[in-house]
């Protein structure tokens, strides 16, 4: 049986960067926390908190003085620097390039025209985009499909906007419903903010997956960045599986396979991958 690893799957040099000033710190001895899971996949988070990595949430941190905070690769809103700022909390910025310079557009944007609709395609709750509905004090609106639309007052200019790792499909869909709808009296623009390292893996990994006969996708169940790409490999591939570990692989999967392809999120770190390839070599 033939095993292949997805040499583009794996961290994205977001991921990696905010991992890698974590174990920086860690590897001096220094207290650190996360504020949330520095990345959507528990396995990596279990190893991170093996080397004494304490993930916080928001209520913690309020409770926190005088201690070292990383912020991982989604980003914050600014009531966290204003917190860490007033409890003295030294901030170890992990937010990815991409994000960072997508808040600063939002907030320009907000900053100049208050009273127009700022648009964010993304999924609700998720930690970049609280960062980035942060930069309009909590006025932007977050759809997260086509059929969301209908909040939105085409009468009044519209200005849309993308979580970086949302499907690029989807946001053009969502700006072509848009351009057809606003008002000739209002202005509508949309803006390419998915990150290219996150959107060029689609075509890759479908035909990645199109490949083989069993498709074990990587990645971890809280991933929107996982969840988008593993449909891509359901797509070409109705025999593939979203695992998160060793533990989730059912080994019948195997039976009559003669080729495997192991991919995952960019949330999904190349261990685990290797991990996942050495255990099913085992048993075939």
């Amino acid at each position: 049986m033939k095993i292949e690893i997805d040499e583009g799957s794996g961290f994205c040099f977001g991921v990696t960067t905010a991992i890698k000033k974590a174990e920086e710190e860690l590897a001096e001895g220094n207290t650190l926390y996360c504020l949330g899971d520095i990345v959507h996949n528990g396995v990596e988070v279990n190893r991170l908190t093996s080397k004494g990595l304490d993930t916080i949430d928001h209520e913690k941190m309020s409770d926190l003085h005088d201690a070292k905070v990383l912020l991982r690769a989604h980003g914050e809103p600014p009531q966290t620097y204003e917190i860490a700022r007033k409890n003295n909390i030294e901030i170890i910025d992990a937010t990815c390039p991409v994000v960072l310079a997508l808040q600063r557009r939002i907030k320009k944007q907000f900053d100049s025209n208050p009273q127009a609709q700022i648009v964010i395609f993304g999924k609700k709750g998720h930690a970049e985009v609280l960062g980035l509905v942060g930069q309009t004090n909590q006025n932007a609106i977050v759809i997260e499909r086509l059929d969301d639309v209908d909040k939105l007052d085409f009468q009044r200019d519209i200005y849309l906007y993308s979580q970086t790792t949302k499907s690029l499909d989807e946001y053009h869909r969502i700006i072509e419903y848009c351009k057809n709808h606003i008002s000739p009296d209002a202005v509508f623009k949309s803006f390419d903010t998915i990150c290219r390292q996150v959107a060029n893996r689609i075509d890759n990994i479908k035909a990645f997956a199109s490949h083989h006969d069993l498709v074990l996708f990587v990645s971890g169940h809280k991933s929107s960045n996982g969840k988008v790409l593993f449909s891509q490999c359901l797509s070409v591939n109705k025999n593939s599986h979203l695992i998160e570990s060793v533990a989730e692989i059912d080994m019948s999967w195997l039976d009559g396979v003669e080729s495997v392809g192991i991919c995952g999120a960019t949330s999904t770190p190349k261990w685990l991958m290797e991990e996942i390839a050495n255990s099913i070599s085992k048993v075939r």
